[in-house]
């Protein structure tokens, strides 16, 4: 019997057959191809209910999808583009603004409000960073970081859009349920869509242009424009999570542009691996969970925090989800010869 069997990877002949078409015709191939997918969607609408009884922990799943989409937005614009932002609290503040003044100041509703503070967030903090496109590296980075900073100073010294009170009165959601499952839809529409963005031609453009900008260039498009368009989606993705925080914790103030809104989704975007977008996710999955558990030991949880995550970036530096992947793409099964 042994003689007639060998032993075989499971995705090679799988990847051969579907490499340029979509139709699988075992259906032990689709849920091995779908399997990831279907666990990973299937755990986060099931969170929810996992924690009924922990309204605390119901909260932190809020905060950790948020962080998650926080961490695609970041993950696109420096693994595909070339583009390191370490200003991404900037996004979340003037996504959670517009939505304040939406709902409050115009009286639009919640599900009204939300979109719309998306995209006049996205076109306001593309518009802002204009100037910046030229930059490249670790200077586009440091000017980035300045942003939540300024308009922080901006709204102290000015005392508008609240001052330093912030602004109140804000819609809350209906019920706990549309608080989780917004978010984590959310999460997961732009999760699936940027998979499948990167892998069209302009998301191949992009990579292009962080890989050769000047060969972009020489090939008649505009690289000047390119960046734009990453800029705009990644602030639409950004903006996205401040205007569900503004609605989650009923008010929006310059505590949106603290620092940590852009920190963590960067330590997950190195935890859970750059360039794989689900690495991003998976990675704000372990931090935020892991920086609440840690708040029972006070101030020392700082140490153990920086403890783990200098091991992760140590002993795991290429990123979680890189290494899962190429574990699971190592099945093998025994097949005739």
């Amino acid at each position: 019997m042994d003689a007639l069997m060998r032993k075989e990877r499971i995705d090679r002949g799988l990847k051969v057959r579907t490499e340029g078409i979509y139709a699988i015709s075992d259906i032990r191939e689709i849920l091995y191809l779908m399997g990831p997918r279907i666990l990973l969607i299937a755990g986060l609408f099931a969170l929810p209910f996992v924690f009924e009884l922990a309204p605390y922990w119901k909260k932190v799943i809020n905060i950790m999808c948020a962080y998650a989409v926080l961490a695609l937005s970041f993950d696109f614009l420096a693994n595909y583009v070339g583009l390191v932002c370490l200003g991404g609290a900037f996004f979340t503040g003037v996504g959670g603004y517009f939505a304040a003044i939406f709902n409050t100041t115009l009286g639009m509703p919640i599900w009204l409000s939300m979109p719309l503070a998306t995209i006049a967030g996205a076109v306001f903090c593309t518009f802002c960073l204009l100037p910046c496109l030229p930059l490249r590296g670790v200077y586009f980075a440091i000017v980035t970081l300045m942003y939540p900073l300024l308009f922080t100073r901006i709204i102290e010294a000015l005392d508008i859009l609240g001052g330093t009170n912030g602004m109140t009165g804000i819609d809350a959601f209906p019920n706990a349920y549309v608080e989780n499952y917004t978010i984590i839809a959310i999460a997961l529409i732009f999760l699936f869509g940027m998979r499948r963005f990167v892998n069209q031609d302009v998301g191949l453009v992009l990579r292009g242009v962080k890989d050769n900008d000047q060969a972009v260039r020489a090939s008649g498009i505009s690289v000047t424009r390119m960046r734009i368009i990453a800029v705009f989606i990644a602030s639409l993705i950004g903006c996205s999570a401040g205007a569900y925080i503004a609605h989650l914790y009923m008010w929006a103030g310059i505590s949106l542009f603290a620092l940590d809104f852009s920190i963590i989704p960067i330590a997950a975007v190195v935890i859970g691996g750059g360039g794989t977008l689900v690495g991003a996710m998976i990675g704000a999955f372990i931090l935020v969970p892991l920086s609440e558990v840690l708040r029972a030991f006070g101030t020392f949880r700082i140490v153990i925090y920086c403890i783990i995550l200098t091991g992760f970036i140590v002993f795991k530096s290429e990123g979680i989800m890189v290494y899962l992947q190429r574990k699971y793409h190592q099945f093998e099964r025994w097949v005739k010869v």
